[in-house]
């Protein structure tokens, strides 16, 4: 059910997919707080790579090798355009992405969005609420950000479904589109931290192989997220009465 909600997801976001922003994690800190009366709090401190699907596509099409193209075409076509069009093309994906944290600055739960160059933003961000909803992050319209690190879905018999996919490289809609973990082929290089669920809500199930620790009538999973990580961090948990 989820890789057909991963599957329907791509679906949706493909018309948009040449001009969104992928975001993948870098090294950080996250944590997600559900408690059984459905109140919940996520935190997520740290590196986030952003990366230009336009700009892949148009590396993998200059890649390409040209029909009846002569060796001495090719030296001139390079030699006329490359410098060129590189330039313009890193000026205008700077622009692009300095924008991305003007935008993600105006959504409320970031504390703090720092734009540091080459791809990489400093990001402090935490939200709380009550989940009578579903809840993604990140998602901005303005930015056009595309994958979420994660989703909480809100589910019949009183549960929620947690997934992760930010969080691993394993097989879900991002890789399948060929973008890799965070849209770069191999930008799942860049994973380099730990999510934390903190619960007192019966935990209906969950994949990590370490279980759960107690602690206080809370139940605790940590998952080590890691560029070799296959299973992105899940969980069903089922609210008190």
């Amino acid at each position: 059910m989820i890789e057909r909600f991963g599957k329907l997801a791509f679906a949706a976001i493909a018309p948009i997919f040449l001009f969104g922003c992928i975001l993948t994690p870098g090294k950080f800190v996250s944590s997600l707080t559900i408690n059984k009366d459905r109140s919940f709090t996520f935190t997520y401190q740290g590196e986030v790579i952003a990366i230009d699907p336009s700009e892949e596509m148009s590396k993998g099409l200059k890649s390409a090798p040209k029909e009846e193209e002569s060796a001495e075409e090719k030296k001139t076509n390079l030699a006329a355009n490359d410098t060129k069009d590189e330039e313009l093309q890193s000026e205008d994906t700077e622009t692009k992405r300095r924008a991305v944290a003007e935008a993600l600055s105006k959504e409320a739960g970031y504390k703090s969005v720092k734009y540091v160059g080459k791809g990489k933003y400093v990001i402090d961000y935490a939200i709380s609420g009550v989940l009578t909803h579903n809840f993604i992050y990140p998602f901005n319209q303005d930015a056009e950000i595309i994958f979420p690190f994660i989703m909480v879905e809100v589910r019949a018999g009183n549960t929620v479904r947690m997934r992760a996919p930010g969080f691993a490289d394993g097989g879900d809609s991002r890789n399948k589109s060929g973008m890799g973990s965070g849209g770069g082929g191999d930008a799942s290089k860049f994973l380099d931290g730990v999510f934390t669920l903190d619960t007192d809500a019966e935990i209906v199930s969950q994949n990590n192989e370490d279980g759960a620790t107690k602690k206080g009538g809370r139940s605790i999973i940590k998952w080590r997220a890691t560029p070799i990580t296959k299973d992105a961090p899940s969980a069903v948990l089922r609210f008190g009465k």
